[in-house]
């Protein structure tokens, strides 16, 4: 029985049109430099993430004020003005609508929103007014009181608040109010009025007002990458990240209010932007597939960057598993040309895939590493989860992180998969080797085992099957031993092998023995993937 890998482009095409998905939901644009968070609303379809801010718009009659808008309020004498407000120039922020009461003066006109920063009371510009005074200059404007007003895109979401929200909680009987609590204006103010008066109501010629989300920015996912830690750092977001496009046209950074939230969009983001890199690439591949090659898996990464003083650091790499070779990308292969320029290119048989670390809950990655076998070569101050590295030629080897557990594992079946096609494909592999001071060349083959035979004459010295091979132990260097069990006598003979490139040679022993089980029986190794049972499920 074979194990047959062979990819199909046509249930592949289909099997990416049901994994692509479409969700919109509410999200803060987060400021780093001020600390402030914008509300926003995210659209992702399956080619874009468009993000949407709320906005005052003319919906009927004409509009000569621009974006501004001047309100006539009639205090009434139950309910004052309707309204109440946050903000204030002594927290470097404009003084904003954040309440507009029912049926109130503020909410009969038809012109104001929550959101709406105040810049006119009467004819008096309030723009770097402190809160304070412009509470006291509505209070004290008498029974008609003119507002000018502008939506304000960007506000701190602390500036804005739903109608139910609870009452203001400054002290008005004091007089004393917080810009960071509402003042309420829906109590009657210093009105001078004592006659009931009739509530304000739009003109019937004035401009009529909504507010609606707008689209501001779009991001093309084809490509795209995702960052939750901050940049030149290992500091990790709290249920926030990034979404970077091809172009370097920048989401900013988006936060969400819990841990689940965050997961599911980067789930969703993930699964479109991986599924249309591999539908983008194998269409610009097109006929010349079969010469360069099938794409198995390609996508971003973080690579810890080596010998360097600094804390660990994280550069973004572009890696790709295409025909019989593992590619190292600075950025993305957009044309068939790029792939000759990769920063680093290897042979799949002579790559070991290694899992290093996941991060099941909070505090529990080292246990999953002491009982599940994971390898421990890194530093255990390196608090990134879901890291795996790649051994290659000569003691070397890369070490990426990512940002989903499902992703890792996603790597993980997915260099087996491109390591199993290469091994069928190649069949067998040589290496010139040196044994008890002669020259020779080692052979694997996947069908045959190991066989050592003269390189000039030809001559078979031994051979055993892949079975036969019950251990070995190497000085990391350039040394070998490989212990084999004799088929007729049952004793083992230990053959001691010195080749050039060791680790490129193990490596292939590694794959071709995979790849030899994986053919017999391939649930073992689906058993055998710790990142797929330990992280993808959960």
């Amino acid at each position: 029985m074979s194990l047959s890998l062979t990819p199909s482009l046509t249930p592949v095409f289909f099997l990416i049109l049901l994994l692509l998905q479409t969700k919109t939901g509410i999200a803060l644009l987060y400021d780093e430099i001020s600390e402030n968070a914008y509300e926003i609303r995210l659209k992702l379809s399956k080619e874009v993430l468009t993000i949407q801010k709320q906005d005052v718009i003319c919906v009927s009659g004409s509009d000569h004020s621009a974006n501004h808008r001047t309100v006539k309020l009639r205090r009434q004498p139950v309910g004052g003005l309707g309204l109440s407000i946050k903000g204030g120039a002594e927290h470097k922020v404009p003084v904003v609508i954040s309440k507009i009461f029912k049926d109130q003066a503020a909410d009969q006109s038809g012109m104001l929103f929550i959101g709406d920063a105040v810049m006119q009371v009467n004819g008096i510009n309030v723009e770097n007014s402190t809160h304070e005074e412009v509470v006291h200059l509505l209070r004290n404007a008498g029974d008609e009181v003119t507002i000018t007003v502008q939506y304000l895109r960007e506000a701190p979401s602390f500036l804005k608040l739903p109608l139910d929200s609870p009452e203001p909680s400054s002290d008005h009987s004091s007089g004393a109010s917080s810009p960071l609590f509402d003042s309420g204006l829906h109590l009657n103010g210093n009105s001078t009025n004592t006659a009931p008066s009739s509530p304000s109501s739009p003109i019937a010629n004035e401009p009529k007002y909504e507010k609606r989300w707008l689209d501001t920015l779009s991001v093309p996912l084809s490509m795209a990458r995702i960052s939750r830690y901050k940049a030149g750092t290992n500091k990790l977001r709290s249920n926030a990240f990034e979404v970077l496009a091809l172009d370097g046209v920048s989401t900013g950074i988006l936060q969400y209010c819990t841990t689940q939230e965050s997961v599911d969009w980067l789930k969703a983001l993930s699964t479109n932007i991986n599924d249309l890199t591999l539908q983008n690439v194998r269409g610009f591949l097109g006929i010349f597939c079969c010469f360069w090659g099938f794409v198995i898996h390609m996508g971003w990464v973080n690579e810890r960057l080596q010998g360097t003083d600094s804390p660990q650091l994280y550069k973004f790499k572009f890696l790709a598993l295409k025909g019989s070779s593992f590619y190292v990308f600075s950025s993305p292969p957009v044309s068939t040309l790029d792939w000759v320029r990769a920063e680093k290119i290897y042979n799949l048989c002579e790559v070991l895939f290694k899992v290093h670390k996941l991060w099941l809950n909070d505090d529990c990655w080292l246990q999953a590493n002491l009982y599940l076998g994971i390898h421990q070569d890194y530093e255990l101050e390196d608090q990134r989860p879901y890291c795996f590295s790649v051994v290659v030629g000569h003691g070397k080897s890369h070490y990426f992180n990512v940002e989903l557990g499902s992703e890792l594992a996603v790597w993980e079946k997915s260099f087996q998969k491109a390591i199993f096609l290469e091994v069928q494909r190649t069949g067998s592999k040589t290496y010139t080797c040196s044994w008890q001071g002669e020259s020779l060349c080692f052979t694997l083959d996947f069908a045959l085992g190991f066989t050592c035979f003269d390189n000039k004459t030809k001559n078979v010295i031994w051979k055993f099957k892949f079975s036969q091979l019950k251990g070995s132990s190497d000085d990391g260097k350039t040394r070998v031993k490989l212990l084999f069990q004799n088929s007729e006598t049952k004793q083992i003979e230990t053959k001691e092998l010195e080749f050039q490139d060791l680790t490129a040679v193990l490596n292939c022993i590694h794959s071709f023995i995979a790849a030899k089980v994986a053919s017999l029986d391939p649930l073992f190794i689906e058993s055998q993937s710790i990142a797929r049972k330990f992280t993808y499920n959960n």
